[in-house]
């Protein structure tokens, strides 16, 4: 079992950057591929990143590519999320999660921490 707690988030201006922490815990914390999800008001949770359990794999959405980066700590089992050139599009509570794969469904992963609010003002 992964226990999974997000933290970084904030208010922020357009074109700040934020780094986004996952502090996660249990023993198959360093096996699981872990991805980075948002959900904003009204809409449904997408998918943001993703990084394999090795951290040699990684993959975006289109939307954050360029923008983001996924990376992981496995000996202090952390997953952060670096974002930069932020717009308010991305204002959303942001999600981190545990799966045995790699994946971009939000209905594949198992464990998921309490989100972290993301707001950037124009």
């Amino acid at each position: 079992q992964v226990q999974l707690v997000e933290s970084g988030g904030g208010l922020v201006q357009a074109g700040d950057s934020l780094r986004l922490s996952c502090a996660g815990s249990g023993r198959t914390f360093t096996s699981s591929a872990m991805g980075w999800f948002r959900q904003a008001p009204g809409k449904e949770r997408e998918f943001v990143a993703v990084i394999s359990g090795g951290g040699g794999y990684t993959y975006y959405a289109a939307s954050v590519k360029g923008r983001f980066t996924i990376s992981r700590d496995n000996a202090n089992k952390m997953v952060y999320l670096q974002m930069n050139a932020l717009k308010p599009e991305d204002t959303a509570v942001y999600y981190c999660a545990a799966d045995r794969v790699v994946s971009t469904s939000t209905e594949e992963y198992d464990y998921w921490g309490q989100g972290t609010q993301v707001t950037v003002s124009s």
